[in-house]
């Protein structure tokens, strides 16, 4: 099942990739605003980031570390959650409930990616 777990989780992180670099207009607007630079710089190495990051994940050898270092994304994302749910919350009802449904799912996300590292087989020599 860790496999298993390691390649879905490596394509939740391709396809959020993906998405971000072909259609980045969405995620521009989520975006905090205290970051330097341009939001669309953000959304692209966030896609870029996230390629890695399954790659990383896919591979036995560096599953590891790419499954902490998704955590780690997980984790610094969530401030783009809370300003789209900042940012939705005079919108229909259903755009907000989907806001605000993002925020509780970060942390199984940071669960999910703390135990494929767990989970990956390490290669010690001897």
């Amino acid at each position: 099942m860790s496999a298993r777990s390691a390649r879905l989780l490596a394509g939740l992180l391709a396809t959020a990739g993906t998405a971000h670099l072909l259609r980045p207009q969405p995620f521009d607007a989520i975006v905090p605003d205290a970051l330097p630079g341009r939001a669309r710089t953000w959304t692209r190495a966030s896609g870029v980031a996230e390629l890695a990051l399954a790659a990383a994940v896919a591979l036995p050898a560096t599953r590891r570390t790419g499954a902490l270092l998704t955590a780690g994304f997980f984790v610094a994302v969530f401030p783009a959650n809370v300003k789209m749910a900042y940012d939705w919350r005079h919108h229909p009802t259903p755009y907000k409930a989907a806001a605000y449904g993002r925020l509780p799912v970060q942390a199984p996300l940071v669960a999910w990616a703390l135990k494929v590292s767990r989970s990956a087989v390490t290669n010690s020599p001897g």
